[in-house]
């Protein structure tokens, strides 16, 4: 196969989020989906009245014109996003929503804008992170945790980021005369999470730059201090070290990343529950997933594709 060839099917996926103040989001969302619809790129965007968040996936010219259009919204001059390729299109279709937070975390004092933590450069994590007077804070989801994090990191053992406030209130007294070093995938919950601890008083707050995406890019697998891989809320599900794609899928029913051995466990039914959702849904609900999964296979059948499984 001609390397032009394989490079014309690959696609560019940009994550981006930039905090800056929109007084009329609502005012910038038609614009945006037009323009993405017309170049081809698919993904999904938040808008909020405190900036813009989240990933698109197109042809390198797509992406660039997207981009372009994002940075000239207002006080997105300076916007830097992290790329990836991919070889299938990892969306179905393009979202642009409107939100109150583009990250949501429920607390209304808490602004990136004003003041956030140290940026740690990925080169130097490693140091930081071996400092025996550091704590290191994972901020991402429960069932992100599980599949890949850093040496010795605290696990809060949160279902959403909006959980952390919480759990930071019953667990800052385990962290006193301790310097915090934060991570996420990308970086955008860090910003939030060290301006909320500087505003509870901790001093000494650090995070990732660029998450744990720049970090697995930047930092040769032999020097690495992250065991697993790094889910992702696209179609790859997870990455691991150079933004390879991961061995990791998604069980349909809860949307948690498996490996492929796991659909080799009893409680597996393709889409419609796995080892750990099993016990979650009822039988009348796991009889929709059953329905939902015959359509998409007559969808298949047909050469469509169906709408219940898209990102």
């Amino acid at each position: 196969m001609k390397r032009g060839a394989y490079a014309a099917r690959m696609y560019t996926i940009a994550a981006l989020y930039h905090f800056t103040r929109f007084d009329t989001p609502a005012a910038l969302q038609a614009p945006l989906l037009e323009v993405a619809q017309r170049e081809g790129v698919t993904g999904s965007l938040l808008l909020a009245q405190e900036g813009i968040n989240g990933t698109i996936a197109g042809s390198r010219a797509g992406i660039d014109t997207i981009l372009a259009h994002i940075r000239a919204l207002p006080g997105c001059g300076d916007l830097s996003w992290k790329e990836s390729t991919a070889r299938e299109q990892p969306f179905g279709k393009m979202k642009v929503r409107l939100k109150k937070e583009i990250v949501t975390m429920g607390v209304p004092d808490v602004d990136p804008r004003a003041s956030v933590g140290h940026y740690v450069k990925p080169e130097d994590w490693n140091d930081l992170i071996s400092q025996d007077d550091v704590v290191v804070i994972d901020t991402r989801n429960d069932y992100e945790v599980a599949i890949g994090t850093f040496e010795g990191a605290v696990d809060p053992k949160t279902k959403t980021f909006r959980e952390f406030p919480a759990w930071w209130e019953k667990n800052k007294d385990r962290f006193h005369n301790k310097r915090v070093a934060m991570f996420c995938t990308g970086g955008i919950r860090c910003e939030k999470s060290t301006n909320f601890l500087i505003g509870q008083g901790v001093e000494d707050v650090y995070h990732l730059q660029g998450g744990i995406l720049q970090y697995l890019e930047d930092v040769p697998a032999e020097d690495s201090k992250w065991d697993g891989a790094c889910f992702v809320f696209d179609n790859r599900v997870s990455v691991e070290h150079g933004l390879a794609e991961g061995p990791h899928e998604l069980c349909h029913a809860c949307r948690r990343p498996i490996l492929p051995s796991d659909k080799d466990r009893p409680e597996y039914e393709d889409g419609v529950s796995c080892h750990q959702c099993i016990d979650e849904f009822d039988e009348p609900r796991r009889d929709r997933f059953r329905e939902r999964q015959k359509q998409m296979a007559l969808a298949r059948a047909r050469g469509e594709r169906h709408l219940g499984r898209e990102a």
